[in-house]
């Protein structure tokens, strides 16, 4: 867990890997001489770092999470969600909020335990802050909603967040994802289409929002997701039992 300058700026150059190079997303504040993906956020919030220090000294960050509590978007000027979306029913739930975003993991650590670490130390974090409710966007590849359309609308049949949490998104991208009915769905297309980030909150018991938002600089569509203290509990349920699994 750190704020330390030199540890941020190996986070953004994960970031830059992941985002930039590998998926083609940009943004105002990318560093492309220096290969750092930045923003406006990055310096008021708290950064998880997943370390492997049988790599080289310079290169020992293969995973992050950015996370930022209320008070640290306040010195922020608002969540990173809020550039997408309308966050007032999060704000009048009275609960305490906490953010998540920026989190990939290098391409070498996906699917094994890399995951796994991150989670533990997200977990701690949330249970020192009480923290009631995590959100954050994930995000689909590319720009095109409607070729997600599958995706998106299984999503919003089978997981669409309570009504007292059920956040909008705003703008001229804003795309809503109740796209097809439910019985016209292809639920395998769906089910493949899906990230698999995504798929692990909701087998925590993540629901979204009912908008996705396109983002044309980032090249994705982004899906607002939203975990409550029940699938907090899961999170740490789930830590355990891996933890069983592998000892």
């Amino acid at each position: 867990m750190t704020r330390a300058p030199q540890d941020i700026c190996a986070a953004q150059r994960l970031r830059y890997e992941v985002f930039v190079t590998e998926l083609g997303g940009d943004g105002p504040l990318v560093d492309h001489t220096a290969r750092l993906e930045c923003d406006n956020f990055d310096a008021h919030a708290d950064h998880i770092l997943l370390l492997d220090k049988a790599r080289p000294q310079d290169d020992q960050v293969v995973g992050v999470y950015r996370v930022m509590t209320a008070e640290m978007a306040q010195a922020a000027g608002g969540f990173y969600c809020e550039t997408e979306y309308d966050l007032t029913p999060l704000y009048q739930s009275g609960k305490r909020l906490l953010e998540l975003g920026r989190s990939c993991l290098h391409p070498d650590y996906r699917g094994g335990a890399g995951m796994l670490h991150l989670w533990q130390a997200l977990a701690g974090y949330v249970e020192a802050r009480q923290i009631a409710v995590l959100f954050g966007v994930a995000s689909f590849h590319g720009t095109d909603a409607q070729a997600l359309s599958d995706a998106l609308s299984l999503l919003y049949h089978k997981h669409l967040a309570p009504a007292g949490l059920r956040v909008t998104a705003k703008g001229p991208t804003a795309v809503p994802m109740n796209i097809q009915p439910l019985e016209t769905i292809d639920r395998i297309a769906a089910v493949r289409g899906i990230p698999a980030l995504i798929k692990a909150y909701l087998r925590l018991g993540g629901k979204v929002a009912p908008d996705a938002f396109v983002d044309h600089a980032f090249n994705t569509v982004d899906i607002c997701l939203i975990l409550e203290k029940d699938a907090i509990d899961g999170l740490q349920r789930a830590i355990l039992a891996k933890g069983g699994a592998s000892g």
